[in-house]
C-alpha cells in the first residue's frame, strides 16, 4: 500500500506536555499551571513543571526525529513565554529566542516545522482579566499574539495551524470541568466556542492581509472528531449519528466551510449559541486553508430523545443533553488504556464524510495514536498494541485516499510519552519512551515500525 508521492510524515507534540521550564527565563504561568495545582484536578497531583524537558533538550530530541526519519514536526507554541501576561506590551526575548533556536534546528535536520499557536495553555493574566475564552477581547488579544508569531518565525515556518481542538477547550474547559480552566456550564461552552472561532479568524486575516503573499505559508485550524455510527438502521439513529457529528465537528467545521452552524445546533441551543452575523460570516468563510483533524476514536450513536443520559460518557457539561443522543461502544472492539475503542474503519468513514461535507478540502491528519501501559525490559519498548494500531488506522487512511479523499499528511501523536493533561503521566501515548526521572528517550517498536513506513513511504499489507 503505496503513499501518494509527496504526502507528509510528522509526528506531533505540545509545548505544555512536553517542554517543562514553567516559569524559566521570563516564561509567564499558563490556566494549566494554575489547574494543575488544584489537588485531584491532576492524576497524582502531576504537573507540567518538567514533564520532558524539552525546553533544555530539544537539539538531541530533534536529532532523534532526524534518525527516525520524521519529515515534519507539528509543535505548539506557549503564549505565554512569548508574552508572559498575555498581552504584546510584555513581549519575551528569551521566549523568542528558544523557538528560533528550535526552528533553526529542525530546519538544520531538514524537518519541516508544523507549528500551532494555542494548544490549551492560555495565559494565566488573561483568565483573570479577560474571562479567559469567554471574554470579548480574547480574540483581538490572540489575533496579536499570533501576528507576533507571524513576524518571528514566518519568514521560516510556513505551516501554521490557529487552534488545537476549540472542541476540548470548549466542552471540557467550560462545560465539563475536567480541563482548564475547569468552568462547568451548559452555556459557557458556545459562548467559548464562538470566541475560539473569531480568534482562527482574526488571526487568518492578519496572516492573509500582511504576511502570507510574501511568506508563502499557509494557515488553518485543528479539530478532532471521533467517527458516530448509527446503532441501528432505524431512520431515528441516522439522524442521532448525524446529529452528534454536527455537535461535535460540524459545529467549528461549518462556520469556515458554509459559514454558519449547523441547523441543528441553532434550533437546539436557541440564544445559548451566538449568532454569526455577516461581518463574522465573512471573516470565517474560507479561513482555513486546510482542514486538520485529530482523531482517535469511534462509537456508536443512537437517539435519546426524552431521555436521562446524564451519565453517559459525555453526559455533562450540556453536550449530550443538547444532542439527546446515547453514546455506546461494541464489547467486542479492543481498547486502549484511556478506554477508546480501537476501530480504523470508523477513520476510514470520517475522513470521507468530511470529504463529501466540505467539498474535498486538502486534509491532515494533525493527530492520531494511542496510549498502552508501556514498559521498558532489557532496555527495549516491544508495543505490539500500538504498531497494530498505527498498521490498522494507517491502512483506513490507504483506502480513504482510494476513494478519494484528499488526504495529504499524517502526524503521529505522539513523538513523546508526555503529560497527559488531566491523566497525568499515567497515560503514555508516545513512539519514544520517556523515563521521567532521568529523561532517558527510548524509542519504541512503534518508532521504527513508523520510521520504516516514512522511508518507503508505504504500508506493509496486514
Amino acid at each position: 500500500m503505496t503513499f501518494p508521492e509527496n504526502f507528509i510524515w510528522g509526528a506531533a507534540t505540545s509545548a505544555y506536555q512536553i517542554e517543562g521550564a514553567h516559569l524559566t527565563d521570563g516564561k509567564g504561568p499558563s490556566i494549566w499551571d494554575a489547574f494543575c495545582e488544584i489537588p485531584g484536578k491532576v492524576a497524582n497531583n502531576e504537573n507540567g513543571n518538567i514533564a520532558c524537558d524539552h525546553y533544555h533538550l530539544f537539539r538531541q530530541d530533534v536529532k532523534l526525529m532526524k534518525q527516525l526519519g520524521i519529515q515534519a514536526y507539528r509543535f505548539s507554541i506557549s503564549w505565554p513565554r512569548i508574552f508572559p501576561n498575555g498581552r504584546k506590551d510584555s513581549l519575551n526575548q528569551a521566549g523568542i529566542d528558544f523557538y528560533n533556536q528550535l526552528i533553526d534546528c529542525l530546519l538544520e535536520h531538514d524537518i519541516t516545522p508544523w507549528v500551532t499557536l494555542y494548544h490549551w495553555d492560555l495565559p494565566l493574566a488573561l483568565q483573570f482579566e479577560e474571562d479567559g475564552w469567554l471574554g470579548k477581547n480574547i480574540s483581538d488579544l490572540f489575533a496579536d499574539y499570533a501576528e507576533c508569531c507571524f513576524e518571528h518565525f514566518g519568514d521560516r515556518v510556513k505551516h501554521w495551524i490557529t487552534i488545537n481542538e476549540a472542541w476540548v477547550i470548549s466542552i471540557l474547559g467550560y462545560g465539563q470541568g475536567v480541563f482548564a480552566p475547569g468552568r462547568i456550564s451548559n452555556s459557557e461552552p458556545y459562548l467559548a466556542g464562538h470566541n475560539i472561532l473569531l480568534a482562527h479568524g482574526k488571526a487568518v486575516k492578519k496572516y492573509r492581509e500582511k504576511f502570507q503573499s510574501n511568506q508563502q505559508g499557509q494557515i488553518g485550524i485543528t479539530n478532532n472528531c471521533d467517527w458516530r455510527e448509527p446503532k441501528t438502521d432505524k431512520p431515528e439513529d441516522k439522524e442521532a449519528a448525524a446529529r452528534a457529528l454536527d455537535f461535535f465537528l460540524s459545529w467549528f467545521a461549518d462556520p469556515i466551510y458554509k459559514g454558519d452552524y449547523p441547523e441543528s445546533m441553532k434550533s437546539r441551543l436557541g440564544d445559548r449559541l451566538p449568532p454569526i452575523d455577516e461581518e463574522t460570516r465573512a471573516l470565517l468563510l474560507g479561513s482555513s486553508d486546510f482542514f486538520g483533524l485529530n482523531h482517535y476514536t469511534t462509537m456508536f450513536a443512537a437517539d435519546a430523545t426524552g431521555q436521562d443520559i446524564s451519565s453517559d460518557v459525555y453526559g455533562n457539561g450540556g453536550l449530550s443533553e443538547d444532542q439527546e443522543v446515547a453514546l455506546s461502544t461494541d464489547p467486542d472492539w479492543s481498547l486502549t488504556s484511556m478506554k477508546w475503542a480501537v476501530v480504523p474503519w470508523g477513520c476510514k468513514n470520517l475522513l470521507q464524510w468530511i470529504s463529501k461535507r466540505y467539498d474535498n478540502p486538502p486534509i491532515y491528519i494533525t493527530e492520531n495514536g494511542c496510549a498502552y501501559d508501556d514498559q521498558i525490559e532489557d532496555g527495549v519498548v516491544d508495543d505490539k498494541e500500538r504498531v497494530h494500531f498505527f498498521q490498522s488506522y494507517l491502512k483506513g487512511c490507504h483506502e480513504a485516499i482510494a476513494s478519494g479523499v484528499d488526504l495529504r499528511g499524517y502526524f503521529a501523536w505522539s513523538l513523546f510519552d508526555n503529560f497527559e493533561w488531566a491523566s497525568g503521566y499515567e497515560k503514555r501515548f508516545g513512539i519514544i519512551h520517556v523515563d521521567f526521572k532521568t529523561q532517558v528517550r527510548t524509542p519504541k517498536a512503534s518508532a521504527h515500525f513508523y520510521s520504516e513506513t516514512i522511508k518507503s513511504n508505504s504500508l506493509k499489507d496486514i
